[in-house]
């Protein structure tokens, strides 16, 4: 499945990208993980859908923070380049919930133990070594740390985290729900019309939100908050939440910060 990414001039990226839609195992891996979230699980798409919207939210997230100023960590501590980290940005949100294929529980650690292998595979035309494993490591890193819980140590698995949070319109919560039940999960998880990552005003990134309701902010507190708390981005990011009335916008929130 191609991810449909705007590349640019990022030309690893490039590569990366038509490798990943010609894998039929990672593919494959996506389709069996969406079973079991879905068919079996009851919860929203974490199949290739899923995939291509965090992995164009990471990549949108990173780029306007690396606009903004800020340093990626891949820069700082490995002396890589910007592109080399939306490498990673993409590769993490490719094989982040491929674990899923296993089990929805502890899904996270099952990504990172088949996301090695993979990501090595990705990988090795691209880069030797150290950098491969440098590369791999940090992929590692974004997977693990997408975890509402995990604390995530790098600007570039921060874009990944928060771009995960993102996937949350209409339905698509990443908070897990019982199906056909109503409650505030089922009522918040359908109250956010849509989500847009913009330049910030006083920040390099900002988050736009429209609810159709309220009950949209349990999404915002118990979803988008953790993970912006656990992450390196707070400093960089803002979010704005506004309920949408017919024609009306009542503004809910001025600015949500951390």
């Amino acid at each position: 499945m191609p991810l449909r990414i705007p590349v640019k001039d990022n030309r690893k990226l490039e590569a990366l990208l038509q490798q990943i839609g010609e894998d039929a195992e990672l593919n494959q891996l996506w389709r069996s993980a969406n079973i079991n979230a879905v068919d079996r699980f009851g919860i929203s798409d974490h199949g290739e859908i899923h995939i291509r919207i965090v992995a164009n939210a990471a990549l949108r997230v990173f780029r306007l923070l690396v606009a903004g100023g800020v340093t990626p960590s891949l820069v700082k501590d490995y002396q890589l380049t910007p592109e080399d980290s939306e490498v990673v940005v993409v590769l993490a949100a490719a094989l982040h919930d491929i674990g899923i294929a296993i089990h929805r529980d502890d899904h996270e650690r099952y990504s990172l133990i088949m996301g090695y292998p993979k990501a090595r595979q990705l990988l090795s035309g691209l880069y030797a070594e150290p950098a491969l494993t440098a590369m791999v490591s940090e992929t590692l890193h974004a997977i693990i740390a997408h975890s509402s819980d995990q604390r995530c140590l790098t600007i570039e698995a921060g874009c990944v985290k928060l771009g995960d949070a993102l996937d949350m319109t209409e339905g698509r919560s990443r908070i897990p729900f019982d199906a056909g039940q109503i409650n505030i999960h089922s009522v918040s998880a359908l109250a956010v019309k849509s989500v847009k990552i913009v330049k910030g005003e006083e920040r390099p990134v900002r988050i736009d939100v429209e609810l159709h309701n309220s009950a949209g902010i349990f999404q915002m507190d118990n979803l988008l908050r953790r993970k912006l708390h656990n992450s390196p981005l707070v400093p960089y990011v803002e979010v704005r939440a506004a309920v949408v009335e017919g024609e009306t916008e009542k503004r809910l929130m001025t600015e949500y910060r951390l």
